[in-house]
């Protein structure tokens, strides 16, 4: 099967996202609502990505060949539970992965993520945008998730155990 320029496009934010969700792809897409990337990915890419047991979006193998991108993360290392030696991730998840407690730390609300973040970078993204580069880097396996009032987050890993590098 032949794909479209667009569908290689889309094809490749799955590759670059993995794991990933229908509201990633909203985003990414431009797109409104999930029903609507549910929709694309079954009628155009239906062959090339698979919902693991968590219901998230990965990429098949074939393609990650088609595409000309770096994965999101080392599949294997992840399927397995596992934490991958390298994610490539947007900017602003880089900067919570830099920010965010370590795993020996205290875990942090998303606001004081949002805190670290604007005193180390400068930078004042939105609590929901913070929200959603927690769990992305939680759905990776290099941020866990401790629940106590609120959900709050800490690493998973040692910080210089993974190597992160910046996409787009």
């Amino acid at each position: 099967m032949s794909l479209t320029d667009e569908e290689l496009d889309r094809l490749a934010d799955v590759v670059r996202l993995q794991p990933t969700k229908n509201s990633e792809l909203e985003e990414a897409w431009g797109v409104d609502g999930g029903s609507e990337v549910h929709r694309y990915l079954e009628d155009h890419l239906k062959e090339y990505y698979y919902r693991d047991d968590d219901s998230l979006i990965r990429a098949t193998a074939e393609a990650n060949d088609l595409v000309d991108v770096e994965p999101g993360i080392e599949a294997d290392a992840v399927a397995k539970g596992g934490a991958p030696d390298a994610i490539r991730v947007p900017e602003l998840e880089a900067r919570v992965f830099a920010v965010v407690a370590g795993p020996d730390e205290r875990s942090q609300s998303v606001v004081s993520v949002l805190e670290a973040l604007r005193e180390a970078y400068d930078i004042d993204p939105e609590v929901g945008e913070v929200r959603r580069a927690l769990r992305s880097l939680e759905r990776k396996n290099v941020v866990e998730v401790v629940y106590r009032t609120v959900p709050t987050f800490r690493l998973a890993v040692d910080r210089d155990a993974v190597e992160v590098e910046i996409t787009e």
